[in-house]
Parts: structure tokens; C-alpha cells; sequence
């Protein structure tokens, strides 16, 4: 059975992994405050709710940066975008909008894909004070806390009308 997929992309520690065992309810990826901990793809299956299953796919920090490793996970990335229903394009509270970010939100706005902007690490974080993240040009933001596990339902109610129905 393959089900509608989701890819989380995002530049590093934005909380890629975090919300990924989040939603897995797991521990699969790993988590820390070091830079460029996922190297390859993780995939999960998920129940969104009680009709939905779908997989999710953690990928890693996207950079300004060409050295090798950055290579081989842009081709991740790449391939995970390609095999994605939905995108989730991470962002965090905390650093703002970057210029990375907006590197990368010009280059997801070129595939004709649902795209997602989620800010991250967003504890007490209202849309009036989100309002900067607008200008990276995918809508109105989804504010959570991975960690804290808040706003998680509400962008799991935006992200089902989103996937393909099986």
C-alpha cells in the first residue's frame, strides 16, 4: 500500500527532526542542538486521524554551503520533494526569517506542490508577531512548538484536505 506523502524540508536545527518523531510518535530520528545530524532520508507511516494514513519523510538541513555531504542532501531533499504530496518548509520562531529561507522558499514556489510554511518553535508566538514569515511568499504561517507539542493538530487539520484521497 503507498500512501499520500509528506516531506519536511527546512534549513538545520529548525526542528525537521522533532516534528518528525512528533508525528511518528517515535524517537527514529535523531534529535540534537548539533547542525547536519540527518544525512539521509527518514520515513515513517503515519495515522493523521482515524480515516488517514500517510508517510512522512524527514529530510536534512538544507545549506548555503557545496561541500559534499551538503551535495549528497540536496539530492535527498530533492528526491524526497519529488516524491512528495505535501511540503512542510520549517522554519523556526527563534532565528527569523534568513536569507536560506528565503533561498529555499523561492525554490519550492517553482514546483507545483502544496506547500506548507510552518514555523517552528513558535511557544507563545501570536500571527500578528509571525507576520515577517509572509514575506517569504507561501501564505499565512502554521505556528507550533514541535517540542512542545502545540499547534500540531491544527496543521494536521490544514495538511488532510491537502493529500490525495485513496
Amino acid at each position: 500500500v503507498s500512501y499520500p506523502v509528506i516531506s519536511l524540508v527546512g534549513r538545520p536545527n529548525v526542528g525537521k527532526s522533532t516534528l518528525f518523531n512528533r508525528l511518528s510518535n517515535s524517537r527514529q530520528a535523531l534529535v540534537s542542538d548539533f547542525e547536519g545530524l540527518t544525512r539521509d532520508r527518514q520515513y515513517a507511516t503515519v495515522q493523521l486521524n482515524d480515516e488517514t494514513k500517510c508517510s512522512i519523510i524527514d529530510t536534512g538541513g538544507l545549506t548555503n554551503e557545496d561541500s559534499l555531504i551538503d551535495t549528497g542532501i540536496h539530492e535527498q531533499v530533492l528526491s524526497a520533494l519529488d516524491e512528495s504530496d505535501v511540503i512542510f518548509f520549517i522554519v523556526s520562531n527563534k532565528d527569523g526569517v534568513t536569507s536560506l529561507d528565503l533561498d529555499i522558499s523561492s525554490q519550492l514556489r517553482k514546483l507545483k506542490k502544496n506547500i506548507i510554511l510552518v514555523c517552528n518553535k513558535a511557544e507563545g508566538l501570536n500571527q500578528v508577531t509571525a507576520a515577517e514569515f509572509f514575506e517569504l511568499g507561501l501564505g499565512e504561517p502554521v505556528l507550533i512548538s514541535a517540542e512542545h507539542n502545540q499547534g500540531i493538530s491544527e496543521l494536521i487539520e490544514i495538511t488532510i484536505p491537502l493529500l490525495p484521497q485513496s
